[in-house]
């Protein structure tokens, strides 16, 4: 009998299948950076919103976002159809998103708080409802231990695909369509309104969704806490929140530090921005590679020193447009290491979570994946800015701040980022799912699904 080669439990998918599975990112990746980056600018400056009504309103969704996940990942394991566990919530999610997407985007003159909190709020809800049954899934088409790296290694190239469109649009906007910097902003909704379903499509149509995994037991909330008591998923959240968190420090120090220390405009820095993505597009083979080489938690903490050594560099580097440039795009080469080894390694915990309890937390599990990344990412961009505060930096100063908060900006942006990526090294050298031992995991599934 020959294979069924859209049965992603019989043997390796094909790239053409993975590249279709893994399309979604690329809309998801360019809805959810510029939220943060150019939303909050274009309410300000082009609809005239208040800056405290923004604030205030980002910062409440992010009461919401924090427990979403979690919740969803429990709503996804519970999930049991006759069209599939992962596919309902991929689908269901596509017009909430779309939805909130051309409200946030296309919003006129004369919103308010109410307004943003509201659609900024169905927007996460959409989004997070396609996102976290697409990486569970992901999880599920994968089974074995390289197999998950090599599909997040797709993954994460999208995802960066989608970001560097996003960072190309406005300037292309502007330089090659004459447009001013709000249909710019416009023409990201647009993008990702179009994309999203046309992408989700190709995801449905490229791979056969498998059975949903046997249940012994049947699961609760109460049951689900367990998991942050287990040391294995305690020490992989752990390294998530100090690997993930150094680069959102730098990311949010960033145009401080090239305009008050490298002396460059936000139009060069720009540019950097999009090389440093360019870099970590480029590293997403490497760290897969590395991950069959040495196993997937010796290839973060070989990623993760590696950041740190990059990142301290900064202070010491020659000056110069070219150099800078150069030292952008390496620096951007071990971003996407953490992304792609810790979901793989989520998903290789929750086969182990399911020999171990008979039950199928998959979905739970990468909830509070996202979770702890959403906590650190809140911790960094607070702690990264009140420091900058306690130290008297003013972003209108630039070069003429004082020595003191000139030297605070650099320590926040090259050594703080270094110490929290070493940290996260530190942390996940002690985690002891390797290959051999998760191909004993898998062998024991096998049989015990089987009788």
């Amino acid at each position: 009998m020959s294979k069924d080669t859209n049965n992603p439990i019989q043997g390796q998918l094909p790239a053409w299948r993975l590249a279709a599975f893994a399309a979604p990112c690329i809309p998801v990746a360019a809805m959810l950076m510029p939220v943060t980056l150019y939303l909050p600018n274009y309410y300000a400056t082009d609809l005239g919103v208040g800056l405290g009504a923004i604030g205030f309103a980002f910062a409440a969704v992010r009461l919401v976002d924090l427990w979403l996940d979690p919740m969803l990942g429990f709503l996804v394991d519970k999930t049991n159809t006759r069209f599939g566990r992962y596919r309902p919530w991929l689908i269901a999610g596509l017009p909430i998103a779309v939805v909130a997407l051309w409200m946030l985007f296309m919003a006129q003159p004369g919103i308010g708080v109410g307004y943003i909190l509201l659609w900024l709020i169905v927007g996460f809800v959409g989004q997070s409802m396609a996102s976290m049954a697409h990486v569970t899934w992901a999880a599920r088409i994968a089974p074995e231990y390289h197999q998950r790296a090599q599909i997040f290694g797709w993954w994460n190239a999208f995802g960066m695909l989608g970001i560097l469109i996003v960072l190309a649009l406005p300037p292309l906007m502007t330089y090659g369509f004459g447009r001013d910097h709000a249909a710019g902003v416009q023409a990201i909704g647009w993008f990702v309104i179009l994309s999203l379903p046309v992408a989700i499509v190709l995801a449905l149509s490229a791979v056969a969704e498998p059975a949903c995994a046997p249940n012994a037991g049947r699961s609760s909330m109460r049951h689900y806490l367990d998991l942050l008591r287990r040391p294995s998923v305690l020490r992989l959240l752990v390294a998530d929140i100090f690997v993930n968190a150094g680069p959102i420090v730098a990311g949010t120090l960033f145009f401080f530090y090239f305009d008050a220390i490298g002396g460059y405009d936000r139009t060069v820095a720009a540019l950097f921005l999009l090389l440093y993505f360019l870099g970590a597009l480029a590293g997403v083979p490497l760290w897969t590679a590395l991950g069959r080489k040495l196993g997937k938690h010796r290839a973060l903490a070989v990623a993760a020193i590696a950041y740190a050594l990059l990142q301290i560099s900064a202070l010491v580097a020659p000056s110069g447009l070219i150099w800078s440039a150069a030292a952008m795009a390496i620096a951007g080469l071990p971003f996407t290491a953490g992304p792609i080894l810790l979901r793989a390694m989520m998903g290789d915990l929750a086969d182990e979570e399911r020999l171990i309890s008979g039950v199928d937390r998959s979905g739970l599990m990468f909830g509070i994946l996202n979770g702890a990344l959403k906590i650190g990412t809140a911790s960094a961009v607070i702690g990264a800015t009140s420091a900058l505060q306690l130290n008297g930096f003013r972003a209108d100063l630039g070069a003429e701040n004082s020595p003191e908060a000139l030297f605070a900006l650099a320590m926040g942006f090259a050594v703080a980022p270094a110490a929290l990526s070493v940290l996260g090294a530190i942390v996940i050298a002690g985690y002891n799912l390797d290959k051999p031992a998760h191909d004993a995991i898998r062998l024991e599934l096998a049989k015990r699904d089987a009788g």
